[in-house]
């Protein structure tokens, strides 16, 4: 049975799962989801802007503010970590970028969800694909397992 693509633009056949010693690839998978998390921070802070209740936008709410917050902070750490991992190439720096960056894609995009409320579930809104993307990038070759047991092997060696 093929498997099927949560996302109907990317089908699974277009896109292989890198193999877990192929860093390149890792890397580059890591900087897809930083620009995922980076788009979902972007579309969160303009919602929240754009979007009034009780006669005030919605990012003047403590709740929403801390949301987006923690959502720059993340992409900003997960930035530098790839960055890093870019010019050192060391494969401990790239697992370690690879963690950041899907922890800030998902949660991210989560947290972008939260802020548009229903919406984000609607065909309208391009959120609901950003979570899908980051989720199935996510679980390609090269994630969170093998990451985690690359920098463990690095630390206790």
């Amino acid at each position: 049975m093929p498997l099927r693509s949560v996302d109907p633009l990317t089908p699974l056949h277009r896109v292989p799962a890198p193999a877990p010693t192929d860093f390149v690839a890792v890397l580059l998978t890591a900087a897809e989801q930083l620009g995922t998390a980076a788009r979902a921070c972007e579309l969160a802070v303009q919602h929240a802007r754009a979007r009034e209740q009780f006669g005030q936008p919605i990012g003047a709410f403590q709740a929403v503010k801390h949301l987006c917050a923690e959502q720059l902070v993340r992409v900003e750490v997960a930035r530098a970590a790839v960055y890093a991992a870019a010019v050192t190439a060391e494969p401990a720096d790239i697992a370690a970028a690879r963690l950041l960056a899907d922890e800030a894609a998902v949660q991210g995009a989560r947290d972008c969800l939260q802020v548009h409320g229903g919406m984000g579930f609607t065909w309208e809104s391009e959120v609901h694909l950003l979570l899908k993307r980051a989720w199935v990038r996510a679980q390609r070759g090269g994630g969170r397992t093998e990451s985690e047991e690359l920098l463990a092997a690095e630390l206790t060696a």
